[in-house]
């Protein structure tokens, strides 16, 4: 697991701080499932997909509200919960 802080720094990382707009964040239990689904079902490219597991919901959820405020592609919401690991991924 990691902290909201290393999450944060690893997107960082890994986008810049300026190329906020070309990259999508999102949130899952299943990464298997939904990398799937943007790489199968909505074509898009997945080759650039990272992600991390967070230490709680919360700090997610948190992750991802940020980075969409930045400019990320991606929309805050769906039926997690807070008793399964969650994961934070972009591509």
């Amino acid at each position: 697991m990691a902290t909201k802080g290393v999450i944060v720094a690893g997107i960082n990382a890994r986008v810049g701080t300026t190329q906020y707009r070309s990259w999508r964040i999102g949130l899952t239990h299943d990464l298997a499932e939904r990398k799937r689904y943007w790489g199968e079902t909505e074509r898009l490219n997945v080759s650039y997909w990272t992600d991390w597991t967070a230490d709680t919901l919360s700090d997610a959820q948190d992750i991802e509200a940020y980075f969409i405020k930045l400019g990320m592609q991606g929309g805050t919401g769906g039926d997690l919960s807070s008793k399964k690991t969650v994961y934070v991924y972009i591509f």
